[in-house]
């Protein structure tokens, strides 16, 4: 096994130096990176060759080998930045940590602008029981959750603004999906068609659908056959916070 070691040290190094190139691929850093390879190399055949017979230089390079990983990263600062931005974004890593409370936010933020402006917008965020049927009918976006994006869409005129935006796994599956009207005789008649849609949706599924009211500014939120009527931002936040935080304790348990 001794034997394969050397092998193994040039594998995993050539490894790594393979995915710092992926990393840094289609940025600026690249180009730094190439340089600053070449002069490494350069350095490191010098130092070998004059390390043996100049002790004090082998001594020197030793002593700066940490400041110059230092510059490194300094130099690297915003490619190390997005590539973490990018490994958050990570199926695999989204599933050991919950992002449920950056779509809180988003769409919090969409809907209080949207409600302020006396915009109409209908939001269903998928849980447990799966609603794919709706979302294949809609225009797929599978787009990260942004409250500009929410409110483009929902902006008049714009050719999504009468449908619903799904949400699935934390991303925006699709937009302009048409939801089953509820068909519930005890549901005032002054309620719109969104709300009987949000109504729909979640009879149908634990699916939370949120609506904001065209004439009034008015948010609702319908969940589990019921209707919240008015609830503003605050109490959409710790709504949402609520039933997207522990889906396994609200969802199927308690219907």
């Amino acid at each position: 096994m001794s034997d394969l070691k050397p092998f193994i040290e040039i594998f995993i190094m050539a490894l790594g130096v393979y995915g710092i190139f992926v990393f840094l691929r289609g940025t600026r850093g690249l180009g730094i990176l190439k340089g600053l390879g070449t002069i490494a190399v350069l350095l490191l055949v010098v130092i070998a060759v004059l390390s043996s017979w100049l002790p004090t230089i082998h001594f020197i390079y030793e002593r700066i080998l940490s400041v110059v990983v230092l510059a490194l990263v300094i130099v690297f600062q915003p490619e190390l930045r997005r590539g973490l931005i990018r490994l958050g974004q990570n199926p695999l890593v989204e599933m050991f940590i919950r992002s449920d409370s950056r779509v809180v936010e988003q769409v919090t933020r969409a809907v209080t602008r949207l409600a302020k402006q006396k915009i109409g917008a209908l939001i269903a965020i998928e849980r447990e029981i799966g609603i794919r049927s709706i979302i294949e009918r809609g225009v797929t976006l599978d787009a990260e959750v942004n409250s500009a994006l929410i409110e483009t869409i929902f902006w008049p005129g714009s050719a999504l603004h009468d449908g619903a935006i799904t949400i699935k796994d934390n991303r925006i599956a699709a937009a302009g999906c048409l939801f089953p009207l509820t068909d519930n005789p005890k549901i005032s008649k002054r309620l719109g068609t969104r709300h009987r849609a949000a109504l729909g949706i979640a009879e149908e599924s634990d699916a939370i659908a949120i609506v904001v009211s065209e004439e009034t500014g008015a948010i609702s939120v319908c969940f589990q056959g019921k209707l919240h009527q008015d609830i503003g931002p605050e109490g959409l936040t710790a709504f949402l916070e609520k039933q997207l935080s522990k889906p396994e304790s609200n969802g199927s348990r308690n219907r």
